[in-house]
């Protein structure tokens, strides 16, 4: 069994504990969850730079700032939920 495996990879489900049956993306829906990672990555990237905490790092300056972060990985993982079903 793999230790992690890329979410647009098709090997996705071999660490997952929870999920047991995944269907193949295309690659249009691939290339969608990619997008939606990378527009939230962005986004708490520049709530780090508001804040002046470290990107890299998971603290952030204020807990309205840690709450847009929460906020902003709840988003990502639904919208990739979705694209995923």
């Amino acid at each position: 069994m793999t230790e992690t495996a890329e979410s647009t990879s098709d090997e996705r489900t071999a660490n997952n504990a929870v999920r047991h049956a995944y269907r193949k993306l295309t690659e249009e829906e691939k290339s969608q969850v990619e997008a939606i990672k990378v527009l939230g990555a962005g986004f708490i990237s520049a709530l780090h730079e508001i804040g002046g905490t470290d990107p890299g790092g998971d603290k952030q300056a204020s807990r309205d700032l840690a709450l847009a972060q929460t906020h902003a990985e709840d988003a990502v993982m639904r919208a990739v939920r979705h694209i995923t079903k």
